[in-house]
């Protein structure tokens, strides 16, 4: 699970993120959406324990997002990926599942495991620096979770992708939240967020303006529309308005 209650992350004088509260249960695939400079990197960055919070907790798995008891648990695909050039596809794998301290004869059943997942075996034993970004994307993919997180984080997965790198990564995301993991994914492609997505949540200028799944954020919004139609009306004409009551009755829910 992921748990944000008061979040807020200040930059000198600018407040990137204003009292924020997020949860991301078990076996549900969040999509966090919002526009540029809405705060959802920097809310992740803190998920990530990359970031330390101004005010408020962040949890993960129940622990302070900054521990390394969370960080065992989490999953991480940062919005510009990067892998060691001189490196091959397997080697940056077994690099990661021994940092994260896996057994060795376990670690290789896993690395095969995400080359299947991830359609890698013809270019996994190439050097990186001759990956395609499509390549490179589902090697970073399949670093997130080859040490078998309990938590997913996803910066803009989809940039830049194929349409089968696309396609491979969408699965992966239905399949994690299916097996019980937490799946957070910040997208701007709406159309995705609406396909895959369990629960939505829009936010701007740091704080969340509407929160649940698409039947929930209509009722919010008071609109009956496409989810396009929704984000545009909630952020479109700058109105920075306080969660409403249905959101905050859902975030206030008891474990």
């Amino acid at each position: 699970m992921i748990e944000l209650r008061g979040v807020s992350k200040s930059f000198g004088a600018k407040r990137a993120v204003d009292h924020l509260d997020l949860t991301v249960r078990p076996g549900e695939l969040f999509a966090f959406l919002g526009p540029n400079g809405a705060g959802k990197t920097t809310t992740i960055k803190m998920i990530c324990g990359l970031l330390a919070p101004s005010g408020g907790t962040v949890t993960v798995g129940g622990f302070p997002a900054s521990s390394a008891e969370a960080r065992r648990q989490l999953g991480y695909v940062p919005d510009q990926p990067y892998l060691y050039d001189k490196l091959t596809g397997r080697e940056f794998l077994r690099f990661v599942v021994e940092m994260y301290g896996v057994d060795r004869e376990a670690g290789t059943a896993r690395i095969d495991e995400m080359i299947d997942t991830f359609e890698m075996a013809d270019f996994i034993d190439e050097l990186c620096e001759n990956y395609s970004q499509g390549m490179k994307q589902r090697v970073v993919f399949a670093s997130a979770l080859v040490h078998e997180p309990r938590v997913l984080v996803v910066d803009e997965p989809l940039v830049g992708l194929d349409p089968r790198s696309a396609r491979i990564v969408k699965n992966m995301f239905v399949a994690q939240a299916r097996a019980g993991a937490a799946v957070l994914m910040s997208i701007h492609l709406l159309a995705i967020a609406e396909e895959l997505a369990d629960t939505i949540g829009i936010v701007d200028h740091g704080r969340m303006l509407a929160v649940g799944s698409l039947d929930e954020l209509r009722k919010q919004a008071q609109h009956d529309g496409s989810l396009e139609d929704l984000f545009l009306k909630l952020t479109g004409d700058g109105v920075h308005r306080a969660i409403s009551p249905v959101a905050r009755a859902r975030l206030e829910t008891p474990k």
